[in-house]
């Protein structure tokens, strides 16, 4: 039974359209977000030959959103738990799409202002997810949290391929400016998000600001005209990111399966298609096309784990991503030089591991909003985003000094380096599981809470969406 720190009288009423146009709006957003995001890749491959780029410069141009993306994560989520979801949800947006439009308007040989708008892309993207994600949380009903707040996250895969199929038609008819300036479109969503979508409920009422919660469940959910009685709480004093660290199991569990999930999916992805090209002895570019079954892997594994974790939870479907891409990894590691056929089973195995590694972030995506309550879920999605950020960044340099490379942002692969790398890999895989199985909290079925622990404890059976009704 949840404490009454939890428990709110609308939890078990119907939704509004409202609300699902919230939803709906959240995940389109994903996806411009991150189209806006990976452009850079074809618009630094336009501008590098034309601006004449050294090496470095690429580099910073490259790393720059990256940087931003980390620093964003870790002010937004402060901000969004001192100032609301919503305000940090329209400014995050706002600030992606009008410093990744911008960039088709900066002088030619401009490439440090491109560095610098593509920092803040990088940072509007990490503050509005930082805001968004405890939003979609805090939003959902209790009965059916943990399906909706999963799917949300399956669209934003399609961001990628977006930047991919966009590039390739409109860079031959616009040019790389006309290509930029696509990334004015956030803006429209931006505003929609200001005029559709509420505050949270949750979070005024975490504030003590009751009358602005009634006003915001009615946008949300059925409950008539009737005043609703919520819990009488005292507000919550402005946070630091130090209170984290009260919930120190889930402070380090939130760094160590993040970390883990970003290095094993960013080396895949920066060292795969090389990897494979360098198997078949075909150009780099046929095979990214091969790594197109990869995507959709990964696309059908977020779908997957999405149903998957509202029928055993978040917990079980954790330590699945876990173990799953480290056995997968190894696999491709041990049978690198192995074909079925014409087929490389290096490949083979990668398509079967996205379905953990990169699937698994529907179940992960929301998990630091539902294991911390709610005054602290806007800091702990940020840290969970720096974490990723920091996955992003030791992952390749760690594969560099494993290959022996100079080059610590593209290293290059080597035949001999590929086993020792991708078991590398498959070491990041085995920290995620482990790190679920000994310090994973289950909170599928159990409301969030709103100041203290009560997310449920390693090891506790799951509530089904039938029983939290």
């Amino acid at each position: 039974m949840a404490d009454q720190t939890s428990s709110v009288p609308f939890d078990e009423a119907p939704v509004t359209t409202r609300y699902w146009l919230s939803i709906i709006l959240f995940a389109v957003t994903g996806v411009v977000d991150f189209f806006d995001f990976f452009v850079v890749g074809f618009l630094v491959s336009v501008l590098a030959p034309k601006w004449h780029l050294t090496f470095g410069q690429t580099s910073i141009m490259l790393m720059s959103a990256g940087i931003g993306a980390m620093l964003g994560a870790l002010a937004a989520g402060f901000l969004a738990d001192r100032f609301g979801r919503k305000p940090l949800a329209v400014a995050g947006v706002m600030i992606c799409g009008l410093s990744s439009g911008a960039i088709a308007f900066i002088p030619e040989d401009g490439w440090g202002l491109f560095a610098i708008l593509r920092f803040f892309v990088g940072f509007g993207l990490a503050a509005g997810a930082a805001a968004a994600v405890p939003a979609i949380v805090e939003f959902a009903p209790t009965r059916h949290r943990t399906l909706i707040t999963s799917l949300v996250v399956v669209p934003v895969a399609f961001g990628v391929l977006s930047a991919s199929v966009t590039a390739s038609f409109l860079l031959p008819l616009v040019g790389w400016r006309g290509l930029a300036a696509v990334g004015f479109l956030p803006i429209i969503l931006g505003l929609l998000t200001l005029f559709i979508m509420p505050e949270s409920p949750r979070w005024l009422i975490s504030k003590g600001r009751v009358r602005e919660a009634q006003a915001s469940i009615r946008k949300l959910y059925r409950v008539g005209n009737e005043t609703i009685a919520l819990p009488s709480l005292p507000a919550a004093s402005p946070g630091k990111f130090a209170d984290l660290l009260v919930e120190q199991r889930r402070f380090w569990l939130t760094i160590l399966i993040w970390f883990g999930a970003s290095t094993a999916n960013y080396g895949v992805f920066l060292w795969g298609p090389t990897i494979v090209a360098l198997l078949l002895g075909v150009a780099p570019q046929n095979a990214a096309k091969m790594f197109i079954y990869v995507s959709l892997a990964g696309v059908l594994g977020r779908t997957g784990f999405a149903f998957l974790a509202h029928r055993v939870g978040r917990k079980p479907c954790g330590e699945l991503m876990g173990y799953g891409t480290a056995v997968s990894l190894a696999l491709a590691a041990y049978f690198h030089n192995d074909f079925v056929g014409s087929v490389p089973l290096f490949l083979v195995f990668l398509v079967a591991g996205a379905l953990f590694f990169d699937g698994g972030f529907s179940n992960l995506a929301p998990y630091p909003a539902e294991i911390f309550p709610v005054q602290l879920s806007g800091r702990a999605v940020g840290l969970a985003q720096f974490s990723n950020g920091v996955g992003k960044i030791v992952g390749p340099l760690c594969l560099a000094l494993i290959a022996g490379a100079d080059n610590f942002v593209h290293p290059s692969a080597t035949a001999a380096a590929v086993t020792p790398a991708f078991f590398f890999l498959a070491g990041a895989g085995l920290l995620i599981g482990l790190a679920f199985t000994f310090l994973g909290v289950e909170p599928h079925g159990r409301p969030v809470s709103l100041f203290g622990a009560n997310a449920g404890n390693a090891g506790s059976k799951p509530l089904t969406a039938k029983t939290a009704a």
